[in-house]
């Protein structure tokens, strides 16, 4: 009797943490849906990792007939949150028109100063240019290395190997810098700190920096952006999947807890 109890017992945390790892599954698939239209945003998976076993037969136990257990006896202890991933995989390109608008057609990051001068990485191409006329993002944090447009510029141009020019009102052409990408050996360990921004974490590596188009960073499309990689129909289903095993392991408790008081009644 003890030990049944104590079975229901174990039942109960289990599905209770069973819960809770749905739970946040639901917040991550929220957070998803909330950004399918950020410009660069990258989908996040939740993934996860069962608990410590109580194990009460080892397989491999000798047994009085001179043989071994084939197999254990042995008793899980519920599911915890092991780690979310960022999916770099491309988005959709929007054409825009825009001559500030880029995206890369591949692996890499703009650099962005910080208002306390560190360095954080985007995919969000979405340039503007400021009073002084330097290409900024939307809150006016730097795009680096700085270039600023002339007064008197008509047009500009980006090449897809990142070259800026811009063509002045007397027809000339004058160069105005170069935009270099960097990427990561494991981005998906970048730190995420909102504005569509990352910074570097020692499980990202260090940036490495290199020109659009050559040494397998992605090429700059002037006039376009990137999109959210967010995949509704796939995030709707998980979503149902999620609420689906939050149910089950709410029944488990409901069940655990019919049987346990079911126990307690029993009279001799």
């Amino acid at each position: 009797m003890i030990w049944r109890c104590l079975s229901m017992m174990i039942s109960l945390y289990s599905a209770a943490t069973g819960m809770s790892a749905q739970q946040f599954k639901l917040d991550t698939i929220a957070n998803n849906l909330a950004n399918v239209d950020t410009t660069g945003y990258k989908k996040v998976r939740a993934e996860f990792q069962d608990l410590l076993y109580q194990y009460v037969k080892n397989a491999g136990t000798p047994t009085a007939a001179t043989s071994t257990l084939p197999t254990g006896l042995y008793v899980g202890h519920g599911v915890r949150t092991a780690a979310t991933t960022r999916i770099f995989t491309l988005g959709n390109f929007e054409q825009t028109g825009n001559a500030l608008d880029l995206a890369i057609a591949g692996d890499g990051f703009f650099q962005i100063q910080l208002q306390d001068g560190r360095i954080a990485y985007t995919r969000d191409g979405s340039f503007k240019v400021d009073s002084e006329g330097r290409i900024v993002t939307s809150n006016g944090l730097l795009l680096v290395p700085e270039i600023t447009i002339p007064e008197n510029a008509v047009s500009i141009n980006v090449s897809p190997d990142g070259i800026v020019s811009a063509e002045l009102q007397d027809g000339t052409i004058q160069q105005l810098g170069t935009i270099t990408l960097v990427r990561f050996v494991n981005p998906s360990g970048l730190k995420s700190i909102g504005d569509n921004l990352y910074i570097a974490t020692p499980a990202s590596g260090d940036p490495i920096e290199g020109v659009p188009g050559q040494d397998g960073f992605g090429a700059i499309k002037q006039g376009f952006l990137e999109k959210s990689n967010v995949d509704v129909v796939r995030e709707m289903v998980d979503m149902i999947t999620a609420q689906r095993a939050y149910e089950f392991n709410s029944r488990v408790i409901q069940t655990a807890d019919e049987m346990l008081r079911t126990a307690t009644n029993v009279k001799r």
